[in-house]
């Protein structure tokens, strides 16, 4: 599948400069090296490159052949774009030779430019081709897996990845319909979930949940933000900042309990005689929870859901397994 770029498709970055404040890049930490999850179309690198310092690093990762080739066109020295996900951020540090970050900002959110362009099929109100894949060059589209996977297992994955209660009459209503024509247009599987949906939540597409929770599954959003997250804080600088945007529950849910699994330091048996001095100390100190105010979602509407949360590490990386 070959992608074009529409350029009459805008995306409003959320929380541009709350997430950028977070990182705190001033002083000598302007000449650190830096990390963007999800470069989207560029809003957080911009302003990150915008307040790094002669000697600092930005290296930005996204699975979307888009984003690479706008990423492309930013023509500084300080930064580089990586085709693949923040979950590999591991590998592309060792192959840079560099040891440890000082800051990581993950945006979780899907791109404007990427739910209004139908060719991506991620929209319930868009007709076009249900690929729903991040990175088109590689993976199994959601029209493939829907073809392929059993009623039990479309019906768990649109539970869980989507919270929808009609999750099993969905699921049966996509294996009856493929067995009669193939699934393979968003307009196809939208219809399909409106028949299944009996009670429909006020201001919401019945088709929502579903859409989301394929869209979650086909890209292994969940699991690689797990795998992310603790890769990144593994590689922190002391003071180092993880600064993470999302905009579902589930997104929200990971990041809050990493945050706080960090920010609470693991408690000895209270029988030892141990002094206080010697007590295990946190790993991290929580910064907060941010959502976007009333101006930026009049401004923009799909920013309401977003919630930022972040932390410092209090050491430094390889201090602790």
């Amino acid at each position: 599948m070959t992608l074009q770029p529409v350029p009459e498709l805008q995306h409003r970055t959320v929380l541009l400069e709350e997430a950028v404040d977070a990182l705190a890049i001033a002083g000598e930490r302007a000449d650190g090296v830096y990390l963007d999850g999800t470069f989207g179309r560029g809003g957080h690198s911009r302003a990150i490159l915008a307040r790094l310092g002669a000697r600092g690093r930005l290296i930005a990762f996204d699975k979307d052949p888009l984003a690479i080739a706008t990423a492309q066109q930013i023509a500084d020295p300080r930064f580089e774009i990586v085709h693949d996900s923040f979950a590999t951020l591991d590998e592309a540090l060792a192959a840079r030779g560099i040891a440890q970050v000082d800051g990581v900002l993950m945006d979780l959110g899907i791109s404007s430019p990427q739910v209004d362009d139908a060719a991506r099929g991620f929209s319930f109100r868009l007709d076009g081709p249900l690929d729903m894949r991040m990175d088109t060059t590689r993976g199994v589209s959601a029209a493939d897996w829907l073809a392929t996977a059993d009623e039990q297992t479309i019906a768990k994955v649109i539970r869980d990845y989507g919270e929808e209660r009609f999750a099993l009459q969905i699921a049966k209503k996509i294996v009856a319909r493929r067995a009669v024509e193939p699934i393979s247009s968003t307009r196809q599987l939208a219809a399909l979930v409106a028949q299944a949906v009996k009670t429909r939540e006020k201001g919401k597409d019945p088709a929502t949940r579903t859409f989301q929770a394929v869209r979650i599954f086909v890209n292994q959003e969940l699991e690689e933000l797990e795998i992310g997250l603790e890769k990144a804080f593994r590689q922190m600088a002391q003071h180092g900042r993880l600064v993470v945007i999302s905009f579902h529950s589930l997104e929200d849910r990971i990041v809050k309990q990493f945050m706080a699994s960090k920010a609470h330091a693991p408690q000895p048996d209270r029988r030892l005689p141990i002094r206080a001095a010697d007590l295990p100390r946190p790993a991290a100190r929580l910064l907060g929870r941010v959502k976007p105010g009333d101006a930026e979602v009049t401004a923009n509407p799909r920013a309401r859901s977003a919630v930022m949360r972040s932390i410092e590490r209090l050491e430094a990386a390889g201090a602790q397994p």
